[in-house]
C-alpha cells in the first residue's frame, strides 16, 4: 500500500503496520519524498538500529538527503564526556540545519536520530550564528585568529594529527582534523596567503587530493570564553549555593576544561533548545521499539538523578567528600533533558508515525492511534529449518539435498511468480562467498546494485546485489530481499571504523628520557634525551646516552640504529661501563648460545622436510559449505593464514606452521578449518590446550562447528570419568573418534592413535617440558598448527623465516572496536551504575586490580554498593586447582564479577563478560591495558571498559599518555601489535623456550632478535647472509646536521623522524622521505637536505666497508672496517689513476686530496668519490 502524505497534515498519532527491517527505510524515503518542505526525523530505539536504517536508506534511497544525529556515548549524570568524534557529528548536524532554516531551503530531508539523542537539549541557534571558519585556497588567513577559534571551541594541538578534533600548527604548516570529514586537511602557506588545501592520510601522514574550501566547525557544545565562565560561575553559586572544594567550580573558573563538564551544558550556555527548534512542522517516525524505549530513558535519567543526589546529600552529611571522593552536584533533568511532561505536550503538536513489523489490526477503534495504515511488508524467508535439516544429515555427499540447494529452489519460485529478488550480504568477501556456494547448485545470474529503482528494473532470473548490514530480510510490494543471516544464521560483523589503531604505535614507543638502550659497542645506557651539540663549527642534533660513573656518549642521529630498546623501563636494567669488557664478554656468551640454538632449529626444520607429508585436501563444495558456517567476516589476516595453512596441508611435507594473534581474533577458526581438512581426508586430529577450562572451551567450539556431520569428537581431561575415559582411549585406538580434545592427557603413554594426520596445540609455551618433549615425538610424521597469543615481534618474525612457518593476525574478526572506554576518578557511584547496567542485560563483569593486597578492601567495598552481587577473588599465589575452579564457576555464570589481579587467562573466551573495571589503571602498562580490554566485547553486546584513578594524586606523564592513548584508540587491532612492540622480557623468553630468557635480559630485547636472526641466517649455511649490523659508518664532513626545532617543533616527532631515517637504504627511500617531509612541514631547510645527503652517503659507506670518514675544505680521510677493501685491484687501479691526489698511508687510510672550500661542493664529491667505492664492492661481488 502506498501511503497518501495527506494523512500527515494534522497533528496525530499514526500506527504504520508491515513496516519490518529495511522497509522501515522505504517508507522514510517515501513519507520525505511526499511531503516536501516537511522534513522527517526517524527516532530509532539505539545507535545499532539508527546505523542499519542509515546503511539501507543510503542503499535503497541515494537520492534522498539525510543527517544523522547521535546521541552523546556517555551515561546521564556521568563523571566522563562524550567523545569529541561524536559531539562534532551532532555539532555538523545542527550546523546544517541551522543554514537550512536560515535560508529557507524546503526539498526533502530526512534527520535520523535515537531516543536518546531526541530527550537531550541542545544548544541554542543562535550559539552558531558565528562558530563556522571559512577556508579557501588563495585567501588570506590570520593564523592567531585561526588558533583563537580553534582552541576555544575544542580542538586540541598536538604535534601529530591522527584523531578527529586535533590540530597542528607547523609554521606554514597547519594540519586540522574536523569531525565532520572522512580525513583530515592539511593548509600550506606562503605568508598570510592559502596556497594549498589537501586531504591527507593520517596513517602515513601523506597527502592524497586537493581541495578549493573547508568550513571548520566546533567539537564542544559551548564555547568556553569569559562570557560563559562568568555565567557558570553564577549560575552554579545561584543552583547549589556556596561553593567549597568545588573541583568543577575551580576549573571551569580558572578556564581549564574537565571531564564531564558536558552534563552542567545549561550553565555553559545561554539557553538550550530541543532538535524540534531546528526543524519547523517536522514528521516524526518511530521504529517498534521506540516507545519502550523512552519510557526507560525517561525512567533511567531520573534514577542517575536521585543516585547522585542521595549520594550527595549522605556524602555532605557526613563529610565525606575529599579530594579523592570530588564533589558532584547534579543539575535537575528539566535542565539538561526533554523530561515526561514537555514531551508529551510535543509528540500532541507533531504528527507522529509508530512503525510496526506486524500488519496492523483491522479494527482501528481497539487502539490509542488516530490513524492506522499498513504497508504491507513482511518479514522476508528464513531457511533455519533447511539449516536444521542440513546440519542433521548423517552423510555429506555432493548430490544431498542442501541449505543451499535450498535457497536456490525459494529464490526460482519466487522468480515463476514475477517477484524481484535481491542478496543483502554484510560485506563484499561475504557477498562474493555467497555467490560462489549458491552458483554450485544452481544457474542464476547475479548484478550488483547501487539502489532499490534499479532492483525494480532488474529482469526476472537475475540475482539482485547489495552491501548492506541487515539483520533480516524482507517482502515489499513485489520485491524480496533475502539477508545474509537469513541463510546462515546469526552474524556477527566488523563495522567500519576510520581509525586505524596502529598509527599510535610509533608515538606511544618513541624513546623517552630515562628508557634504557643497548649500544651495539658499549651496552646498556641510560637515554637521556636529544641535544643539539657544535663541532667543527657545525650544529648537529645527537642522543645523549649516561653510562655508569656518570660517563656520557652522544651518538649523533644519522648512526640511531647503532641504540635498540633494552626492553620494559622498569626491568631492573643495571648501567654498563663505557670501555668495560663486561658487555662484550655478555654479548659473546649469548651470542655462542644462539648459535647452539639457531643449529638446532634448523637441524629440526631440515629433518621435516626430508619426510613425505601427508596431502589433506576436501573436496571444494563441502569444505566451502564448512567455512560458510564462519559467523563472522574474515579479515585480510585470517584469509592469508588460512590460506597459507591450506596450501601446507596439500604440500608435500609435513606441516609446522605457528599461527599468533590476540584472544578473538580468529585463531581457533583456522584451526577448525585445518580440522575438517584432516577428518574429511580419513585422518584423526588431537587438539591440546594446557588447562581443562580451555579444553572445554575448544570442545564446546568444535561441536558446535562439526553438528551434523559425520564426525565424532570426544573430550579428555582430568574432569572425564575413568569409564568415559576408558572407552574415548578405546575409540582413538581403533579410529572411531575422530578428534579428540583436552589437555596432556592426550600425550600420556596409554593414548595410541589410529591414524593421526594433525596436532593442533593451543599455547604451547605454557605447557611443561616433559609435555613439549612429547609433542616433539608426536610431531615427527604428522601435521602441526600451533596456536598462541603470545606476541611475536617483526624482528622475530623475520629471524625464525624459513625455519618455522609463522601467520600473523593482527587484525580482529568481530567488532572489538566497538569497546567504550572511559577514564575517569574513581566514582562508587559510576562503578556501581557500571555493574548493575551489566547484570540487567544478563551479563558478567572483569575487575582488575594491580595489588592482592588491594583486593579484600575492593570486595568489601563492592558487597557495600551492591549487596547481594555473586563475587569471586582470584590471584596468581592461589593453587592451581583452585584458581582453575574459581575460572571455572566463572565461565559457567555461576559468579557475576571476578576480582582479581591481572591473571584473566590468557587464552579465555568469555562472551557473556562485556564490562571491565580496571583499579587504579594509572599502575599499568600500556600494553598490559590492551589485554586486558580484549577481554571483553566479544559479542553483539556493546562491551565498556572503565579505567580508574585517583583524583587525590598527580600521575606521572607516561601514565597520563598511556591513559589518554587507550581512551582515543577506538580500534583493539593494534593491541596485539603494540604488546608485540613493548614485547617484556617474560613473554620473550616463553615464547623461545625459558632458558631464553635470561640472555635476553643479559642484551636487551631488540638486541637479542637481531643477534637471532644473524645466527639463524649463518646456521643455514650462508643460503641467506645476515648483515653485519655491529658497526654504523662515522661521518664528519663539517656541515649541519639536524632538523631543526622550528622546523619540526614536537621533541617526540622529531625523534621518530630520526628512527625513520636511520632505516633508510635507498635513494629513492631518501627521496621519498624528503616529499613528504615537504607535505607535512614544508620546503627543507639546508640542515635537513644536508642530512639526507649525509644518509644516502653512510648507505654507500656500508656497502664499501667505510668504517669512518672526515672531510673537510682540503679533502678527505677514510677508514676502512676491519682495515680492508673488499676490491684491493681496483682500489690501487683508482690510486693510480690519481697519481698525487689520492694515497693510501701504512695505517690503511685512504686519502683524497680535493679544493672543496665550499660546503655544497664537498657533500657532492664526498657522495660521487662514495659512491664509486660501492659501486667497486658490488663489482667484485658480482
Amino acid at each position: 500500500m502506498k501511503i497518501n502524505n495527506k494523512e500527515f497534515i494534522d497533528p496525530r498519532k499514526i500506527y504504520v503496520g508491515g513496516v519490518p527491517e529495511g522497509v522501515d527505510s522505504l517508507t522514510i524515503a517515501e513519507i520525505a519524498t511526499g511531503s516536501p518542505g516537511r522534513p522527517v526525523i526517524h527516532v530509532s530505539s539505539d545507535d545499532k538500529r539508527l546505523s542499519a536504517v542509515s546503511e539501507a536508506l543510503e542503499s535503497f534511497a541515494p537520492n534522498i538527503p539525510f543527517l544523522e544525529f547521535p546521541a552523546w556515548d556517555c551515561l546521564p549524570y556521568d563523571r566522563v564526556s562524550p567523545n569529541s568524534d561524536v559531539t562534532g557529528r551532532r555539532l555538523h548536524t545542527l550546523i546544517r540545519l541551522n543554514n537550512r532554516r536560515d535560508n529557507n531551503i524546503s526539498s526533502p530531508l530526512v534527520v535520523l536520530t535515537t531516543v536518546n539523542a531526541l530527550l537531550q537539549k541542545v544548544p541554542a541557534q543562535d550559539l552558531f550564528k558565528n562558530l563556522i571558519f571559512e577556508v579557501r585556497t588563495g585567501t588570506s588567513l590570520s593564523v592567531s585568529s585561526l588558533s583563537k577559534f580553534l582552541m576555544s571551541n575544542g580542538y586540541n594541538r598536538t604535534g601529530t594529527v591522527r584523531e578527529a578534533g586535533e590540530v597542528a600548527f607547523r609554521g606554514g604548516i597547519i594540519d586540522i582534523f574536523p569531525p565532520s570529514m572522512p580525513m583530515p586537511v592539511r593548509l600550506d602557506l606562503f605568508g598570510d596567503e592559502i596556497e594549498e588545501i589537501r586531504r591527507f592520510d593520517p596513517v602515513d601522514q601523506r597527502s592524497l587530493d586537493v581541495i578549493e574550501e573547508i568550513a571548520l566547525e566546533p567539537v564542544r557544545e559551548f564555547v568556553l570564553d569569559t562570557k560563559s565562565i562568568s555565567r557558570f560561575r553564577e549560575g552554579y553559586r545561584k543552583t547549589f549555593g556556596s561553593v567549597v572544594n568545588d573541583a568543577l567550580y575551580e576549573a571551569v573558573s580558572e578556564g581549564r576544561i574537565t571531564a564531564g563538564i558536558e552534563h552542567w551544558l545549561p550553565l555553559l550556555n545561554e539557553k538550550l533548545e530541543s532538535l524540534f527548534d531546528y526543524l519547523p512542522n517536522p514528521i516524526l517516525t518511530f521504529d517498534h521499539l521506540a516507545s519502550e524505549a523512552i519510557g526507560a530513558r525517561h525512567a533511567s535519567i531520573q534514577d542517575f538523578f536521585e543516585a547522585r543526589m542521595s549520594l550527595l546529600l549522605s556524602h555532605t552529611k557526613e563529610k565525606k567528600y575529599t579530594q579523592k571522593t570530588p564533589v558532584y552536584r547534579p543539575l535537575h533533568p528539566d535542565a539538561l533533558y526533554l523530561t515526561k511532561k514537555p514531551w508529551e505536550e510535543i509528540l500532541k503538536s507533531h504528527t507522529s508515525c509508530w512503525f510496526s513489523p506486524f500488519s496492523s489490526p483491522a479494527d482501528s477503534s481497539s487502539t490509542n492511534y488516530g490513524r492506522v495504515l499498513d504497508v504491507g511488508g513482511k518479514r522476508g524467508p528464513e531457511f533455519s529449518l533447511a539449516r536444521r535439516t542440513y546440519a542433521q544429515q548423517k552423510e555429506i555427499k555432493p548430490e544431498t539435498p542442501n541449505l543451499f540447494s535450498s535457497v536456490i529452489q525459494w529464490i526460482n519460485n519466487e522468480q515463476k511468480n514475477n517477484r524481484k529478488v535481491a542478496i543483502a550480504a554484510y560485506s563484499p568477501g561475504s557477498r562474493d562467498r555467497l555467490v560462489t556456494l549458491l552458483k554450485e547448485h544452481g544457474d542464476q545470474e547475479f548484478k550488483e546494485l547501487k539502489s532499490w529503482t534499479a532492483l525494480t528494473k532488474l529482469p526476472i532470473g537475475t540475482v539482485g546485489l547489495f552491501v548492506l548490514g541487515m539483520e533480516n530480510g524482507f517482502k515489499y510490494e513485489n520485491t524480496t530481499i533475502i539477508g545474509e543471516q537469513d541463510i546462515l544464521g546469526e552474524r556477527m560483523i566488523r563495522t567500519k571504523r576510520r581509525r586505524r589503531a596502529e598509527t599510535f604505535i610509533a608515538d606511544t614507543s618513541e624513546l623517552t628520557a630515562g628508557d634504557f638502550v643497548v649500544h651495539i659497542e658499549h651496552g646498556i645506557a641510560c637515554y637521556e634525551g636529544l641535544e643539539t651539540i657544535n663541532a667543527d663549527g657545525a650544529a648537529r642534533d645527537c642522543l645523549r646516552l649516561g653510562y655508569a660513573n656518570n660517563d656520557r656518549l652522544f651518538v649523533p642521529v644519522e648512526n640511531i640504529e647503532v641504540l635498540t630498546r633494552y626492553g620494559s623501563a622498569d626491568s631492573g636494567a643495571i648501567l654498563d661501563k663505557m670501555g668495560g669488557a663486561g658487555w662484550q664478554a655478555r654479548k659473546a656468551k649469548v651470542k655462542n648460545r644462539l648459535e647452539d640454538m639457531a643449529e638446532a632449529l634448523i637441524q629440526v626444520a631440515a629433518e621435516r622436510a626430508l619426510r613425505p607429508g601427508r596431502k589433506l585436501s576436501p573436496q571444494d563444495s563441502v569444505y566451502h559449505e564448512f567455512c560458510a558456517r564462519f559467523p563472522y567476516s574474515e579479515t585480510d589476516d585470517q584469509l592469508n593464514a588460512i590460506a597459507e595453512t591450506v596450501a601446507d596441508l596439500e604440500g608435500q611435507k609435513p606441516m609446522d606452521r605457528l599461527i599468533c594473534g590476540d584472544v578473538g581474533f580468529g585463531k581457533t577458526e583456522i584451526a577448525l578449518r585445518a580440522t575438517f581438512s584432516a577428518v574429511m581426508a580419513g585422518g584423526q586430529v588431537a587438539v591440546v590446550a594446557p588447562t581443562t577450562l580451555l579444553s572445554r572451551q575448544h570442545y564446546a567450539t568444535f561441536s558446535e562447528r562439526f553438528q551434523g556431520y559425520p564426525v565424532k569428537i570426544a573430550q579428555l581431561s582430568r574432569m572425564v570419568s575413568l569409564r568415559d575415559a576408558a572407552e574415548i582411549k578405546a575409540g582413538i585406538t581403533d579410529g572411531t573418534i575422530d578428534i579428540v580434545i583436552g589437555t596432556h592427557a592426550i600425550l600420556g603413554k596409554s593414548i595410541k592413535f589410529n591414524d593421526l594426520a594433525l596436532l593442533v596445540v593451543d599455547e604451547e609455551q605454557r605447557f611443561g617440558v616433559a609435555q613439549k618433549e612429547k609433542m616433539k615425538q608426536i610431531r615427527s610424521d604428522v601435521h602441526v598448527l600451533t596456536l598462541t597469543a603470545t606476541p611475536i615481534p617483526r624482528t622475530l618474525q623475520l629471524a625464525l623465516s624459513g625455519v618455522k612457518e609463522m601467520s600473523i593476525i593482527s587484525t580482529p574478526p568481530v567488532d572489538r572496536l566497538a569497546v567504550r572506554t572511559f577514564v575517569l576518578p574513581f566514582d562508587p557511584l559510576v562503578i556501581r551504575e557500571a555493574i548493575l547496567r551489566e547484570r540487567f542485560r544478563g551479563g558478567q563483569i572483569f575487575y582488575v586490580c594491580p595489588r592482592i593486597v588491594d583486593l579484600t578492601e575492593l570486595e568489601e567495598s563492592l558487597k557495600e554498593l551492591v549487596p547481594d552481587l555473586k563475587i569471586a577473588l582470584a590471584h596468581g599465589q592461589m593453587a592451581a586447582a583452585e584458581l582453575e575452579e574459581i575460572m571455572t564457576s566463572f565461565y559457567d555464570g555461576q559468579t557475576e564479577l571476578l576480582l582479581s589481579t591481572q591473571i584473566i587467562e590468557s587464552g579465555l573466551d568469555i562472551p557473556n563478560a562485556n564490562t571491565l573495571l580496571v583499579h587504579r589503571a594509572d599502575r599499568f602498562g600500556l600494553a598490559q591495558l590492551y589485554q586486558l580490554r580484549g577481554r571483553v566485547g566479544r559479542s553483539k553486546q556493546r562491551a565498556y571498559c572503565y579505567l580508574t584513578i585517583p583524583a587525590d594524586s598527580k600521575m606521572t606523564e607516561s601514565a597520563t599518555k598511556r591513559l589518554e592513548v587507550m581512551q582515543s584508540l577506538d580500534a583493539l587491532g593494534a593491541g596485539f601489535k603494540l604488546a608485540s612492540h613493548d614485547l617484556d622480557i617474560r613473554g620473550a623468553g616463553n615464547l623461545l623456550g625459558d632458558e631464553q630468557s635470561g640472555h635476553i635480559r643479559e642484551v636487551g630485547v631488540e638486541l637479542y632478535q637481531h643477534m637471532l636472526e644473524e645466527a639463524v641466517a649463518n646456521a643455514k649455511g650462508g643460503i641467506i647472509e645476515a648483515e653485519d649490523t655491529s658497526w654504523s659508518p662515522q661521518i664528519n664532513i663539517g656541515t649541519p646536521l639536524l632538523i631543526p626545532e622550528n622546523y619540526v617543533r614536537d621533541l617526540n616527532s622529531r625523534l621518530g623522524l630520526y628512527r625513520r631515517l636511520a632505516g633508510l637504504t635507498e635513494s629513492k627511500e631518501i627521496e621519498g622521505f624528503a616529499a613528504e617531509l615537504i607535505d607535512r612541514f614544508g620546503p627543507l631547510p639546508l640542515e635537513v637536505e644536508n642530512l639526507l645527503q649525509i644518509i644516502l652517503i653512510k648507505q654507500y659507506c656500508r656497502r664499501a666497508g667505510v668504517n669512518k670518514l672526515d672531510a673537510g675544505p682540503k679533502g678527505l680521510i677514510i677508514s676502512f672496517h676491519n682495515d680492508s677493501f673488499s676490491n684491493p685491484s681496483a682500489l690501487i687501479s683508482l690510486i693510480q689513476e690519481e697519481p698525487g691526489r689520492l694515497s693510501l698511508r701504512s695505517d690503511h687510510r685512504l686519502i683524497v686530496r680535493r679544493d672543496w672550500q665550499k660546503e655544497g661542493a664537498r657533500l657532492r664529491g664526498v657522495r660521487q668519490f662514495v659512491k664509486k667505492l660501492a659501486n667497486m664492492t658490488f663489482e667484485q661481488e658480482n
